[in-house]
């Protein structure tokens, strides 16, 4: 009799985690639009993440070409720096601060802007020491990576909020 009071109040924990619409982090149901079409500048790498992430995360399709897209992602630029955060009592750097900047607007097929310019900024700080230069190398790659991947995020969500209009 135990066993079947568990297994109805894990039914019950089920059934109301979905009724308040609990989604694991990273799923997005759908975007307000069935076709996407995304560009991005020459030699950057986020617009194949992007069209990785929306073909991975929602229903909506992602085209080759702006006259077969509801909608077009305009990555108009996203780029990456490296600023001196604080310096030792010797005048070494011991830490850098890393910052990610993504530039996008979206606009609908007739071309009329739906998200005008927005930037997404990020920002992570990278320990440093003389001694670990190649490791630290490395850990700044990672950390590079892992801010374009949260902003791909970001746009995702943001995408996935708006409202199109009728």
């Amino acid at each position: 009799m135990n066993l079947n009071k568990q297994k109805i109040l894990t039914l019950v924990m089920l059934f109301l985690l979905t009724a308040c619409g609990f989604q694991l982090r990273g799923q997005i149901s759908s975007l307000p639009f069935k076709s996407l079409h995304i560009t991005a500048p020459e030699g950057q790498t986020i617009g194949m993440d992007l069209e990785r992430a929306v073909g991975a995360s929602s229903t909506t399709k992602v085209v080759a070409s702006a006259a077969e897209a509801e909608a077009t992602l305009e990555i108009i630029s996203a780029g990456s720096e490296r600023k001196i955060l604080s310096l030792s009592g010797g005048g070494r750097v011991r830490d850098f601060n890393l910052i990610y900047r993504v530039l996008y607007r979206l606009v609908d097929k007739q071309g009329t802007e739906i998200i005008p310019n927005t930037e997404v900024s990020l920002t992570r700080i990278l320990p440093y020491l003389d001694a670990q230069i190649l490791a630290k190398e490395q850990e700044e790659m990672l950390l590079q990576k892992d801010m374009q991947a949260d902003a791909i995020q970001q746009i995702i969500w943001r995408l996935s909020a708006i409202k199109m209009p009728s």
